[in-house]
């Protein structure tokens, strides 16, 4: 897994991922949000709840983005999600914020599973922000977001997220 600091050009190929977990596993995704720009232009949106496993929910987890055991009981495990989501990347660079927590998510999950893992190019939106807007408060999503005029309503959505990231990857 390799992790890229995005450099001072403007990125225009790229998707734009964020995972929710329900545990402290990293493999334990239960929502999925991607967001794909081409040229510059978001041209996919893709959502998707995952039944995760360890099929269980730390109360932390829920109180962060809501999701339950019940909301997640009767969809479709990784795998076949991913099945469908895969063909969509087409070798593009990733991009997260802190790339390192849905970096991590994405190479636990496929050692869990065991699909090969085709070593993504993660870029960091995390990390820019933080070289390049130095005087934030802090530089945490919603704050980056709001920052480059992005209004991130639904915070810890894992599409809402995945659609402020692509923002400021865009921007910056």
């Amino acid at each position: 897994m390799r992790i890229v600091i995005l450099e001072y050009r403007r990125m225009l190929n790229f998707a734009s991922i964020d995972f929710e977990t329900a545990n402290y596993n990293r493999s334990s995704i239960c929502s999925l949000g991607i967001v794909i720009v081409e040229n510059g232009v978001v041209v996919d949106k893709i959502y998707s709840l995952v039944r995760p496993r360890p099929n269980f929910y730390c109360s932390w987890a829920t109180d962060i983005h809501g999701l339950s055991y019940y909301d997640t009981l009767n969809e479709p495990e990784f795998p076949e999600v991913w099945e469908g989501i895969k063909p969509k990347l087409r070798n593009l660079p990733l991009v997260a914020h802190n790339s390192s927590f849905d970096a991590g998510c994405l190479k636990a999950v496929h050692d869990l599973y065991e699909i090969q893992y085709p070593n993504y190019e993660f870029h960091c939106t995390y990390r820019t922000a933080k070289r390049k807007f130095p005087n934030l408060e802090n530089h945490q999503l919603h704050t980056v977001a709001t920052h480059v005029g992005y209004d991130l309503e639904n915070h810890h959505h894992a599409l809402a997220d995945a659609e402020a990231c692509a923002e400021i990857a865009l921007q910056i």
